[in-house]
C-alpha cells in the first residue's frame, strides 16, 4: 500500500490487521485511540530503587578504592556525600550492576548521572533531562 502502511491478510485473503510505521502511528494515534474508546492511563509509575543490586555490587567490590557514595549533578549543582543516607533523597538509584555501572536520577532537575567504576578510576557522566522525547523512534533492520 505504502511505505507507512502494510495490510496483513490471513491465508484466505481476509484483512486481519495493518502494520504502521512509527511516523504513521504518531500521526494517527490519538484519532485511533479516540475512535476505539481507549483511555490511556499515565505511565508515571516510579519503580523501586534497585538497592539489592547496589548491595550485591558492594558485596563483590574488588576495585582498588573504597566504595563511593557521593553523587553530584553538573546541571543544577545538587550534591551529596552519601546518596543512600539523604532524607529526603537528593538522588534516586535507577540501576547498578556487578560490572560497576551505577546510574542515578537527580530529584532536583531529573538529570541522569552515570558512574562507571573502572579498575583504578571512576568516570562520571551527567545527561540533562529531556522533556520532549522523539515518540516515533523506530528500529530499522
Amino acid at each position: 500500500m505504502s511505505d507507512h502502511i502494510n495490510e496483513l491478510y490471513d491465508k484466505d485473503g481476509n484483512l486481519i490487521g495493518a502494520l504502521l510505521s512509527a511516523e504513521a502511528w504518531t500521526a494517527a494515534r490519538t484519532v485511533v485511540l479516540d475512535h476505539l474508546g481507549i483511555v490511556e492511563e499515565p505511565q508515571v509509575k516510579e519503580l523501586a530503587e534497585p538497592t539489592q543490586d547496589w548491595e550485591t555490587l558492594k558485596e563483590y567490590w574488588d576495585f582498588q578504592y573504597p566504595v563511593d557514595t557521593d553523587v553530584q549533578c553538573e546541571h543544577c549543582g545538587n550534591a551529596t556525600e552519601d546518596w543512600a543516607a539523604d532524607e529526603p533523597r537528593k538522588f534516586r538509584l535507577t540501576s547498578a550492576n556487578l560490572a560497576g555501572l551505577v546510574s542515578f536520577k537527580c530529584e532536583n532537575c531529573q538529570s541522569k548521572i552515570v558512574k562507571k567504576h573502572f579498575k583504578d578510576e571512576i568516570k562520571t557522566e551527567c545527561t540533562p533531562f529531556q522533556a520532549e522525547k522523539k515518540q516515533n523512534k523506530e528500529g530499522r533492520y
